[in-house]
């Protein structure tokens, strides 16, 4: 099994690579998320060991153009970031897991091991929510077979929304997701793109799929009707 560590902090990279080297792994260290991801890209690796903090690229975007070239090797985050944003942000950027610094070296064995059994994470490429269905690589919307006309934002904000249906999203959460984590702006905005949204995916049809929870958010989910 060979494992590719993107880690810049040498103490880390060392006593990763000789822990899992030891454990019988094929071990490559890069210290630089360019570096890295030029890595990842060119050779065949049955796992990548990602931080996110890093010189030349940040983890995030490594990641986000490993997925955007199609590469679905299974990638585990190990860093210091513990919040739960920097964590959902990570699973929903599409990594297999995620380890906070400082670690257990024997957790995160067991990890790589579980991940490696699972294998990669196919990323879905239609997303379905009653009769709405997202084209994810085409960037299309379709409710009821006919198409729906979405701004990037718009598509992004209901991609959102229908990769976590049935689940209630806060707008501080939809905001940080969709306009990405240094998003200041009116907080009425994503009431706003809300209103937008509705009026191209529930208005025209009888059957509404958007809801508002009161003191929570927004939920994309279908519902009996009453």
């Amino acid at each position: 099994m060979r494992v590719l560590i993107i880690e810049d902090e040498a103490k880390t990279s060392v006593y990763l690579r000789q822990g899992l080297s030891e454990n019988g792994f094929t071990v490559e260290v890069c210290r630089d998320g360019a570096d890295g991801l030029r890595q990842a890209l060119a050779v065949e690796n049955d796992l990548v060991i990602l931080d996110v903090m890093l010189p030349g690229r940040d983890g995030w975007s490594v990641l986000a153009a490993l997925r955007k070239a199609g590469k679905q090797t299974p990638v585990l985050f190990l860093t210091a970031r513990d919040a739960v944003f920097d964590k959902v942000k990570g699973l929903e950027l599409g990594a297999d897991d995620y380890l906070v610094k400082p670690f257990d070296f024997s957790e995160l064995l067991a990890r790589v091991r579980t991940v490696l059994r699972r294998g990669p994470v196919r990323q879905e490429d239609i997303l379905r929510v009653a009769d709405l269905q997202l084209d994810l690589p085409r960037r299309k919307a379709v409710r009821a077979g006919t198409p729906l006309d979405l701004t990037a934002k718009e598509f992004a904000l209901l991609e959102l929304l229908a990769r976590r249906r049935g689940e209630p999203l806060s707008k501080t959460l939809i905001a940080e997701q969709v306009w990405d984590i240094h998003f200041h702006s009116d907080p009425n905005v994503v009431e706003v793109a809300i209103r937008r949204l509705r009026s191209k995916v529930d208005d025209p049809f009888p059957k509404k799929l958007i809801h508002t929870m009161r003191g929570v958010g927004y939920v994309l989910e279908e519902r009996e009707e009453r």
